[in-house]
Order: structure tokens, then sequence, then C-alpha cells
């Protein structure tokens, strides 16, 4: 399923920590060697590799870049360069590459073994040697500084194309006692044994986190979790009851368990968790977000009178009350709130609303104009432009309007060049357009920048396992963005869209059902009434497809699997 939100992209700490890429080379830099006092001038064949290496770089040639980067390391012989090829290589996918700069790297070695040894790890997990892996895992995990459990949990969550081979590896690790004894240790690399898809592995250290902190509350969130991973939603909530009553008086435990309860599909327990305890602005918006989740009108009605009362409301408290106004269609009450707000760090945001609330009211060259001044006002922030630039994208695409949204992007892009957010909205354009080829175009664009950005990873798989017959690319694609993000409701239902695609039906359906649990989506409901319909069901479909109506009759996939049931 592709995700519509437009919040800014989650990246993987993978891209920050692991193959995050040093400043950049000057080619009049000096090449010096880590294991001699003196440095010399660069050669005229370093300085080439250097300046093709970076050019290649910034133009998202990964493999030219690293090979010219292992190039001028060879030359210079240095640690240096050896380091930047190995990391680029690793990036680019490139193994080979990464082999031969990493004998350079060993035998000069630069300041942070650490990364050397989170190299040597990512390319053991990637050649399936599982030995070899768990030994420097386990080096990571000893470090002194107490910290490279945390560099070791990295590489494990992203580092090998085969999940498989990450969990043999923790599955060693736990069997040789080599974790440490700590419990953000253990909560972590038992929270991996989830996102890497081995129930046995996550039930196991789930259980001995449990048995080792028995009475801690983070240890009862991450059974919650794991019962929420399995599909077992109402064992999951029963857990988190037991776990509420410590919320009130513990601001961060009330978020953790709010979040989990989201999570789990329920908004409006997770707005009665944060409506315990001292309210603030942050509280007050939380809950706002999570009855208009929900679609609870009275109680966002209730709510609204509770931050109405305050004495003194601050500018974010306003554009809460502004928020709910129009959740609730009372549009001369939210324009009013709107229009008190001076703030630049909340004006903005409101300025948007404004020009929405126009659209919403007929009054539609009044809102072109609004966000058209908000687009070229150079007082403006990047933010509120691009938000400017969206808007106006939904305008269009609400009047019908393909190529008026196209062309909204377009300019925004030109105003904005190589926007990820203006990108990836582009591209689920594009693929609403029909036009695959432009949408898989924008969405690898992202990819190139941002590698691990869940959301483009997510909507290329879908739309290539839904549009094309390129499925085991799309797997492959979905499979990385379900490793960073296994909870999330759209992911879920493209790995189930994806197992259906590829004639895995019968393992297809539980995923489905468990995405529907987390989000009531009409085209999750859909997906499960096609594959119900496929696997002889015909009785349920007919049910999931009266449910996919009641949410969105207008809804794509619904349209498509009424066209195949024929109902």
């Amino acid at each position: 399923m592709l995700d519509f939100s437009l919040r800014k992209p989650i990246f993987s700490a993978l891209c920050a920590t692991v193959f995050l890429l040093a400043p950049s080379l000057h080619a009049q830099q000096v090449v010096k060697d880590e294991n001699r006092s003196q440095s010399k001038p660069a050669s005229p064949e370093v300085m080439r590799e250097t300046l093709a290496a970076e050019f290649a770089t910034q133009q998202g040639r990964l493999k030219e870049g690293a090979q010219s980067y292992l190039n001028a390391a060879r030359a210079a012989d240095d640690g240096v360069l050896a380091e930047r090829a190995t990391r680029l290589a690793l990036l680019a996918d490139e193994d080979e590459i990464a082999k031969q700069a990493l004998v350079i790297w060993k035998r000069h070695p630069t300041a942070n073994t650490s990364t050397f040894d989170m190299a040597e790890l990512s390319l053991a997990l990637r050649e399936s040697r599982v030995s070899e892996a768990t030994r420097l895992a386990s080096r990571l995990i000893a470090q002194k500084d107490q910290q490279g459990w945390r560099y070791a949990l990295l590489v494990l969550s992203s580092g090998s194309r085969k999940v498989a081979v990450s969990a043999e590896v923790l599955k060693k690790l736990a069997d040789t006692n080599a974790l440490p004894t700590q419990l953000d240790p253990w909560l972590a690399f038992a929270g991996l044994a989830q996102r890497l898809g081995e129930p046995e592995l996550a039930r196991r250290m789930v259980a001995e986190v449990v048995t080792r902190f028995p009475t801690e509350p983070r240890v009862q969130l991450l059974r919650a979790s794991q019962l929420r991973d399995e599909g077992r939603i109402e064992e999951a909530r029963a857990v988190l009851t037991s776990v509420e009553k410590n919320a009130s008086t513990n601001p961060r435990l009330r978020i953790l368990v709010a979040n989990e309860y989201d999570l789990n599909g329920d908004p409006l327990s997770a707005a009665r968790v944060m409506a315990t305890g001292t309210q603030d602005d942050d509280t007050y918006g939380l809950r706002a977000a999570m009855l208009a989740k929900a679609e609870d009108d009275a109680a966002l009605a209730k709510l609204y009178q509770e931050i109405n009362a305050r004495p003194q409301k601050s500018q974010r408290l306003m554009l809460i009350l502004g928020s709910v106004d129009e959740t609730l269609k009372r549009f001369p009450q939210a324009t009013a709130w709107y229009e008190k707000i001076v703030d630049p760090d909340w004006r903005e945001p409101a300025q948007i609303r404004l020009a929405n609330i126009l659209f919403e009211t007929k009054k539609t060259a009044q809102a072109y104009a609004a966000v058209k001044t908000l687009q070229s006002d150079p007082r403006v922030s990047d933010n509120g432009r691009r938000d400017a630039f969206v808007l106006e994208a939904e305008f269009r695409q609400k009047e019908k309007d393909g190529p008026g949204e196209i062309e909204a992007y377009n300019r925004g892009l030109a105003a904005m060049p190589d926007d990820n957010a203006l990108l990836y909205a582009r591209g689920l354009a594009w693929e609403r357009l029909d036009r695959i080829d432009k949408a898989e175009s924008d969405l690898r664009a992202i990819l190139a920048t941002e590698p691990e950005n869940t959301m483009a990873l997510n909507a290329l798989g879908y739309t290539l396992a839904d549009r094309t017959t390129r499925y085991a690319e799309a797997l492959q694609l979905i499979d990385r963005a379900r490793l960073a993000e296994p909870s999330n409701a759209a992911i879920i239902d493209s790995y189930g869209w994806v197992l259906y695609r590829l004639g895995r039906i019968r393992e297809a359906l539980p995923h489905l059902r468990h995405a529907f649990a987390l989000q009531r989506d009409a085209e999750i409901a859909a997906h499960i009434a096609e594959v119900l319909w496929k696997l002889g069901q015909r009785e349920e479909a007919k049910t999931w497809i009266a449910t996919a109506k009641k949410i969105d009759p207008e809804n794509r996939a619904l349209r498509r699997a009424i066209e195949l049931i024929g109902v």
C-alpha cells in the first residue's frame, strides 16, 4: 500500500553511521599515511582519481566513485582513501571493491577502529560468513567503551542482504552469552529479533528479557510489541493495560504506551492515556491528533472545550484549536484562531490551513492565490514553501486536474531542486496517473541520495508489485522497508500484496489481516477480499468488499477487486 502522508521521511541510522561518507576530499589535500608521521603531496594520479571520485559521487554514480577512491588509495597506499572507497562501495552494493579497499584500510588503520570493524562485519554478513560475522560482532560488543553493541546492532539491522543471516548471527550471539547484561542492549537486540521477522528467535529473546528484568515497564512494552507483530492484538492490549497504570506519573512512559496503543490500531486508547497526568501543548496536540485519527468528533469537541477553558493560550494551542475547528467543519471559528497567530514558528502552518479553508469553502481563486503568495514569499521557510506547493497540488488533484497537479510539483522542484518530499509526492501523482516510468524515476531519485528512505522503498516496492511483473525486485525493496519499520501497516500490506502477486497466496493472507488490524483502510480490505476470492472463500470475500465500501467507496484497489469478484 502506498503511504500518502507527507511527513518528513524517516531514514535508517545505517546511512548516518555505517555508510555515511566523510567530509569531501579536496584534490589539493595532503595524503597522510596513518603509520608514518610524515606527509607527502598528492601525486597527479591520486589527485585525478580523487577528483573523479568526488564528481562521480556528486552525480550519484556510486560504483564509479568507489572505484576511483580505490584507485587513489592504491596509488597513495593510504588508509583514509581506502576507508572512503570501502564505505562508498558498501553503499553501492559493490562487495568486490569493498574487499579490495578493506585490505588497504587494514594495512593502514585510521583513527576510528570501530568503523573498520563495522565495515568488515557488514561484508561478512553480505557473504553469509556466519561464523566470521559472529566473531566480528562479538568483538564490537566487547569494546571497552561499552558502546560497541550499538555499532553491532546497526550493522546487524541493515548490513546484510539476507535477513536470515543476521538472525543466525544474533542467535549465536545469544547462545554464546556475547550480549551485554544491561537492560538497554537486551531491549535493543530483542527488538532487532522482532524486526528480522524470526518469530521463534523473537519469542526466545523477549522471554529472556522478561526473565532478567521482570518489573521494568519498557520490557512489558517490548512484550506488547512482540504480540502485535504476531497479530495477537488483544493480548498486546492486555499487556498495555497492565503497564498503563504507571504512565500518568511518568511522561516518557506515557508517550511510549500511547504510541504502542496507536500502533495497535487503537488511537482512542492512545488519546485516553495522554489525557492522564499533567497537560501541556504537546499532550493536547497528541490527543487532538489521535482523536482526529479515530474520527471521534464528540471527543474532539470535548477536548476543544477543555483547551479553550485555559486562561492562557500559547500560539501553538491556538493552532490546535483552529485545527480541531477545521476538522469539525467549523470554518469561521477555525479562521478566527488562525488569524490570531503571529509567531513565525506557527504562522506559516496557520497560513497553509487558511488557504485550505478557502478551498473547502469554494473560494477556489482565493485559495490558489493564497498558496502562490506563500510559494513566492522569500520570508517563508523552505518547509512552508514546500507545504504550499503540496497543497496546491492537492487542490488540483481534487479538481481532477492531473496536468495541473504535476505542474505544481514541477514548479516546486524548480524552486527547491531535489527536495525529496516533493519528489515523493510527485512520484505518487505519476503512479496515480498511470505513468509508472515517471513514478519509478522520482522514487529512485530519492533512493539515490537516501538509500534507506523507508517511504520511498515501500512506495517503489508496492508500485512494482502492483503495476508491473517485477515481483522479485519489489520484494527486495519491501523487505528493506520492513526491516526499518516492521509495524508500519502500509508496509505490512505491501508485503502481503507482493506475496500474493508471487503466487504465495496463503502466506499473504495473515500479513494482510495484520495490516488491517493496525489500520482500517479500504485498500487493505480490498486486498484481503481479492486474496480470499482466489482462495475460494467467496462469502468472506464479499464481506470484506462491503467493509472496504464503508471506508472509501471510491478506492481504486476496491474498484479492481469488485471487477474481479463481480459484486
